[in-house]
Order: structure tokens, then C-alpha cells, then sequence
């Protein structure tokens, strides 16, 4: 079954719609909530919540690309278990590592402004992501949203730990003085 009609189950208010995107999309959205957390339990978890979340979500959105809107409702659901269950353990996760990394570049608030704000910032990171060369967006999109090792980075580039640190390191860089153009940092 394709995106439009699972999409369309769950405007129709079928429960057929979770169980035909689970069938689709269950393994992705479970390797990314998994890369995260690192813990099947809080993965399975996660999931249902990534079903609940979904089945109240859809309508009133209407995501066209199903794949990519549900694997940013997991990302972003197992980010926050991952921060309530370890909320007093600093250090030592790969998700850790990550989200410090990016903290160089931007931030994230709940205030109203703070909301508006991150929405500006996500439309920046597109255009920016866009202007790379396929390579660099690759590594970046890896790396800071499936939470990818630099070491399968490296494997999967056929390149050296050392580069793909650098490349990153690099990226980040840019990202922080495009953003600081932007007026956005």
C-alpha cells in the first residue's frame, strides 16, 4: 500500500491505517528510535507512541512524504524519552555526543517565540542542506539525524574516521556562519 493510502486510512479513521504503516514503516522508524535509544524496550515504547502520536496528528496534517514525517515523529519522540530517562547521566551515548555537537550551532526553546524561531531555523537548514554537494548533506543528515557512528559513517563512505571528523567539524563550522548571516544565531 502507498503513502496517499495510508494517509487516506487515517482520514478515514481506519485503524487499518497504524497497522498498514507499521507493516511499511516499522523496522525505519524502529532503527531510528533504536540508534537513539539503545534500549529495545524504550524502542518498543517509543513505537507505540510513534502509532498514538501518528493516529492524532493525521488529520489534521497531511503529510505528503509519509516516510519522512514519521521518521521525524519517532526522532523526535525517542530524543525526549531519551532525555527523561537520562536526565541526570551526562556523557557516554553517541545521542549525547550528537546533540552537543549541534548545540554549537543552534539551540531549542518551548516558548511561543522560541517555537517561531526553531521554525525560521528549519527552513534555514533546508536551504543550506540544499546548497551542499551530496556527499557533505549525507554525512550531515547521518550523522545528526539518524544519529549514524562516525565510524559507519567513515565505512559507508569509504573514508578514514579522521575525515568524516573533519568534514563534520568542517560542516559545522559553515553551519554556524551561515546561520550568524541569517541573523538566526
Amino acid at each position: 500500500m502507498d503513502d496517499a493510502a495510508i494517509v487516506a486510512l487515517f482520514w478515514a479513521r481506519s485503524e487499518d491505517a497504524i497497522r498498514e504503516a507499521e507493516k511499511r514503516y516499522g523496522s525505519y522508524c524502529a532503527a531510528i528510535a533504536g540508534r537513539i535509544l539503545s534500549d529495545a524496550e524504550d524502542t518498543r515504547e517509543c513505537l507505540n507512541d510513534l502509532w498514538l502520536a501518528a493516529w492524532r496528528s493525521i488529520p489534521p496534517q497531511r503529510p505528503e512524504n509519509l516516510r519522512c514525517y514519521l521518521g521525524k515523529l519517532i526522532r523526535n519522540l525517542a530524543i525526549s524519552l531519551r532525555r527523561r530517562t537520562h536526565r541526570q547521566k551526562r556523557g557516554g551515548g553517541e545521542t549525547d555526543l550528537v546533540l552537543e555537537e549541534l548545540g554549537e550551532c543552534v539551540s531549542g526553546g518551548t516558548e511561543p517565540e522560541q517555537v517561531l524561531e526553531a521554525q525560521v531555523l528549519c527552513e534555514a537548514l533546508d536551504r543550506w542542506l540544499a546548497a551542499l554537494p551530496l556527499r557533505d548533506r549525507q554525512l550531515f543528515v547521518n550523522r545528526y539525524f539518524y544519529v549514524r557512528s562516525v565510524p559507519e559513517l567513515a565505512e559507508t563512505a569509504g573514508t578514514s574516521r579522521a575525515n568524516v571528523n573533519s568534514t563534520l567539524y568542517r560542516l559545522r563550522k559553515k553551519l554556524r556562519v551561515y546561520l550568524e548571516k541569517e541573523g538566526l544565531v
